[in-house]
């Protein structure tokens, strides 16, 4: 990749005010300036233009008691032309819903996006809580049964250079951490069609997950399904959960459509 230096279209102050927009997330929902600064890196100085530029172009609201500032409705309308723009989830969404009608219980559409799985559509039961139904949120994908899905369809070398080089995080006290582990699993996910993972991001919830392939075999998508421990086992997972899980992921990929 080019680095920013090099690339001579590459504009200094669009990506200062862009590294602003990227310090909001579910645990910085509202930040002053000062909040602004220490996230981003960048001075206080820089940090005040930048922040006022994207709140006169709409991009940021502030609070006229606090001063702190944070996401507007532009958020909102980005979102939206995104998913107008993404085919897949189109193509994908009737069969979801479907799909969460059958099972009753969480189901989502995971893409794979830099190192880390993004949930691009979610579909909750009605046991889910608010934060496992919001569009948006980013797990390392090696954690997650829709990350081992998609690198399980992966050429070997790509998928082993993942292994040793994406990043990890612990989440709980049971998220593996052991990249021969990880290894191992994708390599059981290869051969099942299918991943499992216990506990990873969230304690007591399995995550199950299909691979959405496109013509070439490779993946970039998943279909998931998060279920309690305290309900499902194994067994009951690979009998009333996969069969569905797996023909959902087929009707949506490229090459099983007519």
């Amino acid at each position: 990749m080019t680095k920013p230096k090099q690339n001579t279209l590459f504009v200094g102050s669009l990506a200062k005010g862009l590294r602003l927009l990227r310090a909001f997330d579910e645990t910085h929902t509202e930040l002053s300036l000062g909040g602004l600064a220490e996230i981003t890196g960048l001075d206080k100085s820089a940090v005040q233009r930048l922040a006022n530029t994207l709140h006169v172009e709409g991009m940021l609201d502030k609070d006229p008691v606090t001063r702190r500032y944070r996401p507007s409705h532009a958020w909102l309308s980005l979102a939206y032309a995104y998913y107008w723009s993404d085919p897949l989830i189109a193509r994908a969404m009737p069969k979801l819903i479907d799909l969460a009608r059958r099972l009753g219980e969480t189901v989502n559409l995971a893409q794979l996006s830099g190192e880390d799985i993004i949930y691009a559509a979610r579909l909750p039961c009605t046991r889910t809580i608010f934060a496992a139904s919001v569009p948006g949120r980013r797990v390392p994908a090696l954690s997650t049964s829709p990350g081992q899905a998609i690198l399980a369809t992966f050429p070997e070398a790509e998928c082993a250079a993942a292994i040793r080089d994406w990043h990890l995080a612990a989440h709980t006290p049971q998220t593996t951490v052991d990249r021969g582990i990880i290894a191992a699993q994708i390599d059981a996910a290869r051969a099942a069609g299918h991943a499992i993972t216990y506990g990873q991001m969230i304690l007591s919830e399995i995550g199950v997950a299909c691979a959405i392939r496109g013509p070439d075999g490779r993946a970039w998508a998943a279909v998931h399904c998060s279920v309690s421990a305290h309900h499902w086992d194994a067994a009951r997972i690979r009998q009333e959960i996969l069969p569905w899980l797996q023909d959902t992921a087929n009707a949506i990929s490229p090459q099983m459509r007519s």
